[in-house]
């Protein structure tokens, strides 16, 4: 069923379930799913990948940031259905074995978390500017950042700590 196809079912009915099958983090998964799950309760509560945070919900914090097919999306705004042949990477593809990957070390050197719930949706933004052909000027990286929001620290730390991993090349954990 087309997700489309929702606003015409009939009050009162069971919701339809879906079959899904996406690559989430280099691992092709096919799951029932009903129909208006929402992408991040997918990734969090079907896969069991908690690395992506769920805040406001509506799309304002960033937590919930994962990358679709290399972009930089939120994911409480996204059904799971929505997914369907996709590519999916959450926080968890960053670190490689039992290391950090390049940009996880600089947000460790640069002290660019405190509680760290922010840090996954400042970490898969960050990626997906990293993949980009250009390098962003300090003033661009904060307006690519702006669409996550942190309670605990300024973001002088975090931008700095991506401006750090720009420097060095912007390597991501699948460049190794």
């Amino acid at each position: 069923m087309n997700p489309a196809d929702l606003d015409n079912l009939p009050l009162g009915l069971p919701e339809p379930n879906v079959v899904v099958t996406v690559q989430v983090n280099g691992r092709t998964v096919t799951e029932q799913v009903p129909a208006r799950l929402h992408a991040a309760d997918f990734l969090r509560h079907r896969l069991g990948l908690t690395g992506t945070h769920v805040g406001c919900e509506q799309g304002v914090c960033g937590m919930c940031t994962v990358l679709v097919d290399g972009e930089a999306v939120k994911s409480c705004l996204m059904l799971a259905a929505q997914l369907d042949g996709r590519r999916v990477e959450t926080v968890e593809s960053l670190a490689t074995g039992e290391g950090l990957s390049p940009l996880q070390e600089c947000f460790k050197q640069d002290h660019a978390l405190q509680c760290g719930f922010c840090t996954p949706g400042f970490l898969m933004t960050a990626t997906a500017l990293a993949a980009g052909e250009r390098k962003p000027s300090r003033a661009e990286i904060r307006d690519e950042l702006a669409g996550v929001l942190c309670r605990c620290t300024g973001y002088e730390f975090i931008v700095g700590a991506v401006e750090a991993h720009l420097a060095a090349g912007g390597r991501s954990a699948a460049d190794d």
